[in-house]
């Protein structure tokens, strides 16, 4: 059983990697956090499917549990859902001793994790995650946000949560573009921080897509320390955590303009680290052969490389999107850019021109 430790002082906190944990989440929460009444975040879908297994191991634990359901989808992470949520907490009668598990993939990650954060100015916080992409990114670090009209993720905050749960099976009723999207979050681990990570990738890619429980829990637990060492040397991204943020920026605006409706976030980040590798690329940081490893895993990862066409995707709008997005410090964009496979470097300084010309040419790159 792989066990990844987030290392953050007296907040540390394990990342359990299992298959067949989900069963025995109940005994897992009592060890590690031990709380006083549990609210499960979950969406109607998951719950059908998972939440007589998390309910019933809860039980069987002695752990006072009810659940709460939020819409599927990436436009349920709102202000108006996280107050929903906090509505059924104070109807449950939630303490400060209590604990808000967020099952599901990382919508419900994200919102549950934020209603965390600030109900009672803060309760314990227990990570399910159901998706590839949220065991292997979502769920670590302690991100919590939702959405604005103006841009994702805008309104947010650290929380670390007690405990991830992390049950490779649940990813066999997946549907292939959900798998895909997490693989894409573990190509940019590689390309942006190990290239013994990417390669292994590049050998194992195949196993991976066909979920081999092996390959897939220690490819997890591979992702999951690489993100655990950055959190740990730098958790409120205040410089290398910053990385992690690679195909990002060009990314969340790529789901904005096509108002999350387009792309899973997966697959927008995989179409935001082709754009950024175009950029390393024209600034003389990454050689066209490691952009073109880049290309190859994503496409073997069954991920797309280059936008579909139609819909009113324009390079003005792409540009007014990034001027929205977080990762903009003051008053410049922001980008991680790679340098070879396995390091990058997060810039500032950037001429809009350059940016300009790489949305230019990959969005006339289909047509």
């Amino acid at each position: 059983m792989p066990v990844v430790t987030v290392s953050l002082a007296d907040r540390s906190y394990p990342i359990v990697i299992e298959a067949g944990c989900l069963s025995r989440l109940g005994r897992l929460i009592a060890e590690h956090a031990r709380p006083h009444g549990v609210l499960v975040v979950s969406n109607p879908a998951i719950a059908d499917r998972y939440g007589e297994v998390v309910m019933g191991a809860l039980d069987e634990a002695g752990i006072r549990a009810s659940m709460t359901l939020v819409p599927a989808g990436d436009r349920a992470k709102s202000l108006r859902n996280a107050e929903r949520v906090i509505d059924r907490a104070v109807a449950e009668r939630l303490e400060r001793s209590s604990a808000i598990v967020a099952l599901g993939g990382g919508v419900i990650g994200d919102l549950a994790g934020f209603v965390a954060a600030i109900y009672l100015r803060g309760v314990s916080f227990i990570q399910v995650p159901t998706s590839l992409l949220a065991q292997v990114d979502a769920s670590v670090g302690g991100k919590t946000a939702v959405n604005h009209r103006a841009g994702k993720n805008l309104v947010g905050c650290f929380h670390q949560p007690r405990l991830v749960v992390i049950d490779p099976c649940v990813l066999e009723t997946l549907p292939k573009r959900e798998v895909g999207a997490g693989l894409a979050e573990m190509v940019k681990h590689g390309v942006i921080l190990d290239a013994d990570y990417f390669a292994r990738l590049e050998r194992g890619m195949p196993r991976l897509r066909t979920l081999d429980r092996d390959e897939l829990s220690e490819a997890i637990a591979g992702s999951c320390a690489l993100k655990a060492s950055v959190v740990a040397a730098d958790e409120r991204e205040t410089g290398r955590r910053a990385l992690l943020n690679y195909g990002h920026t060009f990314g969340h605006a790529l789901e904005t303009v096509t108002c999350y409706r387009r792309y899973k976030h997966g697959e927008a980040v995989a179409l935001g680290m082709e754009m950024a590798a175009m950029l390393s690329r024209d600034l003389g940081l990454l050689s066209q052969e490691d952009a073109l490893r880049q290309r190859q895993l994503l496409r073997a990862a069954g991920l797309p490389v280059a936008v579909k066409p139609g819909g009113q995707i324009s390079v003005d709008r792409l540009l007014a999107a990034m001027e929205h997005d977080k990762k903009v410090a003051r008053g410049r964009l922001r980008f991680v850019l790679a340098t070879r496979i396995g390091a990058g470097v997060v810039a500032d300084d950037i001429p809009i021109d350059a940016v300009r010309s790489v949305c230019r040419r990959f969005l006339e790159s289909e047509r």
